[in-house]
């Protein structure tokens, strides 16, 4: 994979790009990671693929990663703005869409809004109702934001108490060297700002009538749940509400994988996930 920039919507976006050619001559996919994550969440689900069939690309989201970090404009349309310019300018003219959490919500609003550029879409732990304790359940993920670490061996040891890591990939080390700032001092900070990711949850996410809109998606999907236990002893996504929002969709189906919204992505359901990628949008 390798690492670009590219003007889009007046900032300028960071992404991974397994085509070093750009010459679009294989089926593209593109991964967009969730709230306060990177374009790095993916490498797991990356290795499990048939690369020679695919070109992957990978963005990281305005506020994130290596891409511009503007004070304000988190609004859904807002990155979907970004995301329609990346591919226009990448000459891109439809995708199939891949999103996780924040990501799959981005992803629908898309394929809602600009039905022509989405091929087919896959949602990832993505639905109009998420466990009515999400924002208590997040608490862990998000305390980071904000704070200053000793060392980068310091963020990660705390990383790894985090309830919903009940395992450790070595694959999980490139996602988490992304999500950092190497300050001068050997101090590591997170990248992705509170205020930000506040208007993204805001303006964004919550600011969306799914119920409502969600039926206008047309394009063929699945939605894929790990309904594991993430944190106060439950799922961040339950069966029942992610096939609530699969019956919805219009053309859709349900998959289960194993681990929850945060391990899903990693181990044995990073394996799982990429086939069931692969064998949908062949």
């Amino acid at each position: 994979m390798q690492s670009k920039f590219i003007s889009s919507n007046g900032i300028q976006l960071h992404f991974l790009d397994s085509d070093s050619s750009n010459s679009n001559q294989l089926e593209p996919i593109l991964f967009i990671h969730g709230l306060t994550a990177n374009s790095h969440a993916f490498d797991a689900i990356f290795q499990n693929f048939l690369a020679e069939k695919y070109r992957f690309i990978s963005v990281d989201l305005r506020g994130r990663g290596l891409s511009d970090q503007p004070s304000t404009g988190y609004t859904m349309l807002d990155h979907a703005k970004d995301i329609v310019g990346m591919l226009d300018n990448l000459d891109i003219t439809s995708i199939h869409i891949v999103g996780h959490s924040f990501g799959g919500f981005l992803g629908l609003y898309l394929a809602i809004y600009y039905p022509a550029m989405v091929k087919k879409l896959v949602l990832l732990d993505a639905a109009v109702n998420m466990h009515p304790n999400t924002k208590e359940m997040l608490v862990p993920a998000l305390g980071r934001l904000g704070k200053t670490f000793d060392s980068f061996d310091d963020y990660i040891n705390k990383v790894k108490q985090a309830p919903y890591l009940s395992f450790w990939d070595e694959a999980m080390l490139s996602y988490y060297k992304a999500d950092v700032f190497q300050n001068a001092d050997g101090t590591v900070t997170p990248r992705s700002k509170p205020e930000h990711m506040m208007e993204a949850v805001l303006k964004g996410s919550l600011g969306m009538p799914w119920g409502e809109i969600i039926g206008l998606c047309k394009q063929e999907t699945i939605l894929i749940n790990a309904p594991g236990i993430y944190n106060l002893g439950a799922a961040l996504l339950p069966e029942e509400l992610a096939k609530e929002t699969a019956n919805l969709l219009s053309n859709a189906k349900y998959e289960q994988v194993s681990g929850n919204h945060q391990t899903m992505l990693y181990g044995e359901s990073a394996k799982q996930i990429a086939a069931l990628i692969q064998s949908f949008i062949k």
